[in-house]
């Protein structure tokens, strides 16, 4: 059955769970190519029911012990009110303070992290099959800007940072946060993102690709059973997954981080050209827009496998 979309005003009367949040809309920027199809004779409560159909389940979990590193893959995560604990709990700055991602050093995805819930315990796996582990010990209390957004952080003492400087060639520093999930791009509020393999997909045609790999876009639930950018028609909203809620706030803009292999940080597909040709009318705070993020309502635990539906 296809997606019909008739107004703009229709879908928005659809989208928000606050009558008083505005939201802009246009009907490409919510379904692509939506066209109205003359056989389908939906109500708007009908349309509802296309838009979030029942079978939307976790495809894929994934999360970063350190931001900018390898991602880790899940069968299940507790999600806080603070999303997953373990998710982003470190981070690297340069040695003049600036936060370090993937647009600084692409190569540090080759990089494997794990660390317990609390943050006491890493060890970092170099791809010559080193390893530098151990117990966290924390030094001179340190202020990142996150994008405007100042998040407090203690500095990892013992060889974690030099080992990570050594391997991509200049001065890192490992900072830990103070409170979990503040280091998330956006905060707790946005300690949640989600992908749909539709949208994906959507994705790799457009790019004249076989497939394109989830994890260019780090995020942290990948979705199956809905179609092409149906996760958007969810922001405003509240969705459960698996044994929690969350609310969705917004769509996800994107960087060069996502025109990198997820392997070896080396750029090899123009993602963003290929968002720009085919998503540049989305209305959207963030720009060339793919998935969407959020902040934990209900905690609560999520497998691979659990259904995801719309409140």
């Amino acid at each position: 059955m296809r997606l019909v979309m008739k107004r703009c005003g229709t879908i928005l009367a659809l989208l928000s769970a606050d009558p008083t949040r505005e939201r802009r809309c246009s009907v490409s920027s919510l379904v692509s190519n939506s066209q109205e199809d003359p056989d389908d004779q939906h109500t708007p409560g009908q349309l509802l029911g296309d838009v979030a159909p029942m079978t939307a389940t976790v495809a894929w979990i994934t999360y970063a012990p350190v931001k900018g590193l390898a991602l880790t893959h899940a069968d299940e995560v507790g999600l806080d009110l603070t999303g997953v604990r373990e998710n982003r709990r470190f981070h690297l700055v340069t040695a003049e303070g600036r936060l370090v991602n993937g647009k600084v050093a692409g190569s540090l995805v080759q990089v494997g992290a794990v660390a317990d819930r609390d943050g006491t315990h890493l060890s970092l796996h170099f791809p010559d099959g080193s390893t530098v582990g151990g117990e966290v010990a924390l030094g001179a209390a340190i202020e990142t800007d996150f994008w405007g957004r100042p998040v407090a952080a203690r500095l990892v003492e013992g060889d974690f940072s030099s080992a990570l400087s050594a391997f991509v060639g200049r001065p890192l520093r490992l900072l830990r946060v103070n409170e979990p999930g503040d280091g998330s791009d956006r905060g707790v509020d946005g300690s949640v993102s989600i992908v749909s393999n539709g949208t994906l997909d959507r994705l790799a045609r457009e790019a004249g690709q076989e497939r394109v790999d989830g994890r260019r876009f780090r995020m942290l639930f990948g979705i199956e059973g809905v179609g092409e950018h149906v996760e958007e028609t969810w922001v405003g909203g509240q969705v459960a997954i698996g044994d929690a809620v969350i609310r969705l706030r917004e769509l996800v803009g994107r960087c060069a981080v996502t025109t990198q292999d997820p392997d070896t940080g080396v750029p090899d597909l123009d993602t963003l050209r290929v968002l720009a040709r085919y998503r540049s009318d989305v209305e959207s705070e963030e720009p060339l827009p793919i998935g969407v993020w959020g902040g934990v309502e209900q905690p609560g635990t999520v497998r691979v496998g659990d259904p995801v539906s719309p409140l």
